[in-house]
């Protein structure tokens, strides 16, 4: 949970971000120019909030979505990482053999601190990976975290295939990939027939 003054500072932070004063941000967000000054954080002694329809939006008024928000409260504004498409996930150029992100120009956003520092985000398309991950959903994958049975994953096998599956059994023969959509066959790959496996840590939904 967000504290009081977690809050405040994502609000200042947010509207540094899109090179605003707190005022000028109220005022771009259709709302009073004072609302989020800091004389209104405090009355009567004690803590003001900031209503959820203005944080709404400030929110769209800043082109930023809640997760962005979040990062910024909970400190640091988060980590720039790689965006990159699910469909482009499964081109050749886009990552190394270790699964890593490779080459340069994608857009970077931000998301709550991750340790991995290969962590990229993934943007999911379609609805093959549905009711977990949805159309349009942005998902934190980390190549260096420890992968164990139960965790999601993100999967790319040596015939360019990505998807994000539920990690079941290993073997030094089978790999049990099952399904996060009921309408979609869960899968058994041999080891030779996968790249890399990654961890799925965070999902913005």
């Amino acid at each position: 949970m967000l504290t009081h003054a977690q809050i405040w500072r994502g609000i200042d932070r947010l509207a540094q971000r899109a090179g605003m004063s707190a005022s000028g941000l109220a005022r771009a967000a259709g709302l009073d120019p004072t609302t989020f000054n800091p004389s209104k954080r405090v009355s009567g002694g004690k803590p003001r909030w900031p209503s959820t329809e203005s944080l709404a939006k400030a929110l769209e008024a800043a082109g930023a979505g809640f997760d962005d928000f979040a990062a910024m409260a909970a400190g640091g504004g988060g980590r720039a990482a790689p965006l990159i498409g699910l469909a482009q996930a499964g081109n050749d150029g886009y990552f190394d053999d270790a699964g890593f992100p490779a080459g340069e120009g994608w857009e970077q956003v931000r998301f709550p601190g991750v340790e991995d520092e290969h962590a990229y985000v993934l943007e999911i398309s379609g609805e093959s990976m549905a009711p977990v991950y949805r159309d349009g959903d942005r998902i934190v994958v980390a190549p260096e975290a420890e992968v164990r049975k139960g965790d999601r994953v993100v999967v790319k096998t040596r015939a360019g295939e990505v998807m994000a599956k539920q990690l079941g059994r290993r073997s030094d023969t089978t790999v049990e990939l099952l399904s996060l959509n009921p309408d979609y066959p869960d899968r058994t790959l041999d080891p030779a027939e996968i790249l890399w496996i990654a961890r799925i840590v965070w999902a913005s939904q």
